[in-house]
């Protein structure tokens, strides 16, 4: 079966006409947005890494690969996989998965369109 595209952009980025479904997937609200400048469908907070996988983290490019593997694990509990669960019900129709992330090549949206492309 194929599926509708998965892309990931910036929140801060004005949205696209081709967006479709707009999700934010990140924990923590992005600094001086405004709700209704971000263009959301949804806000899925319970589907980012937890705050200790966050912060050891930190965006460190070296630590991408170690991040995606820990992050992989967390999904695997209950409150993260209901979340992805709820992710995959969404990509019968174009989904763009929004991060407050200045890199999202290396973001936890990065890794959550990887899983949910497969």
């Amino acid at each position: 079966m194929s599926r509708p595209g998965i892309e990931v952009r910036r929140v801060y980025d004005p949205p696209q006409p081709d967006d479709g479904y707009r999700v934010l997937v990140d924990r923590i609200w992005p600094r001086g947005l405004k709700k209704s400048a971000a263009a959301l469908d949804e806000w899925c907070r319970d589907v980012a890494p937890s705050t200790e996988l966050r912060q050891w983290y930190g965006h460190d490019p070296q630590r991408f690969a170690a991040f995606r593997d820990r992050y992989h694990a967390e999904l695997r509990d209950d409150e993260h996989a209901a979340a992805l669960a709820h992710l995959r019900s969404l990509t019968d129709r174009r989904l763009t998965l929004l991060t407050a992330t200045k890199d999202v090549a290396i973001s936890q949206a990065q890794v959550l369109a990887e899983l949910l492309r497969e």
